[in-house]
């Protein structure tokens, strides 16, 4: 361990490393597409030519209640999930750290890298040379639903979604924006059910699941929950906006006898703490 900063040094650098994360500090400078679809019949041909060209119209400047609430889905921010469930994790985070829970930290379902971005940035700040942030993705989006064995995910497709592909290389190039990518950041690249069992962690503080649904939620609570150090952090992204992924929580939990409290951080997100 190296000399920790006074707390309010601390807090300042984590301040800033989140309105960075978010962009809520550059919300005014923000460039959103406009949709053209919805434009007026009337400039059709402006419609087309703007998009056989590959030329876009934009708007600045952007939501500073929805980007609190982590109800938008930001144009350049490393993060999508709002204030209120990065200040959680900021909590989370503090809260093991003060009381020497064991363990390293995990996000499965990471998108652009802000939350272990955060993390990282966090034993940084705090002087904290041991733990591990572990970064866990396909990298390639949401996987189709598979019907026949996960039924819960039908009606739940969001594999076509090419904003949800972030590759491993721009995650990377993320973390190294702001100093933070080191051998301390350890990549889990592919579909969790191939990636989290063989995954290479004896021990886990957190646990932050982001994988909206149902198969994802349970492949990553199956293979390690069982690591979560008790006095440790399950941290739940999408339980209020997915059913999927509340049903897979709520069977996890009902199958191991987990009775833990189950705290809501926002309109989505809760989290409970171990304790047996």
């Amino acid at each position: 361990m190296t000399a920790t900063p006074p707390a309010a040094l601390r807090d300042r650098y984590v301040d800033l490393l989140m309105g960075c994360l978010t962009r809520e500090l550059f919300l005014g400078e923000e460039a959103h597409d406009v949709d053209l679809g919805l434009w007026p019949g009337d400039i059709a041909d402006l419609r087309s030519t703007l998009r056989d060209n590959g030329w876009r119209l934009t708007s600045r400047g952007g939501d500073a209640v929805k980007r609190a609430d982590g109800n938008d889905w930001p144009p350049a921010a490393e993060t999508m999930v709002g204030r209120q469930r990065l200040a959680d994790v900021r909590r989370c985070v503090d809260a093991v750290l003060a009381d020497g829970v064991p363990g390293d930290f995990i996000e499965t379902g990471v998108w652009r890298g802000g939350v272990t971005i955060l993390i990282r940035g966090m034993l940084e700040a705090w002087g904290d040379t041991d733990r591990l942030v572990w970064v866990a993705d396909s990298f390639q989006g949401l996987p189709a639903p598979d019907a026949e064995a996960f039924p819960q995910d039908v009606g739940h497709d969001m594999s076509d979604v090419p904003t949800l592909a972030v590759s491993a290389d721009q995650v990377r190039a993320n973390f190294a924006r702001y100093g933070l990518l080191d051998d301390r950041v350890r990549f889990l690249e592919g579909w969790f059910r191939d990636t989290l069992p063989a995954a290479p962690i004896d021990r886990l503080a957190v646990l932050r699941l982001d994988g909206d649904m149902y198969e994802s939620t349970m492949d990553a609570l199956e293979a390690l929950y069982p690591k979560l150090s008790v006095g440790g952090y399950v941290i739940v992204d999408d339980y209020g906006a997915w059913e999927p992924c509340r049903q897979a929580c709520t069977d996890y939990r009902a199958r191991h006898g987990i009775t833990d409290e189950i705290v809501e951080i926002d309109w989505t997100g809760v989290h409970w703490r171990r304790t047996a």
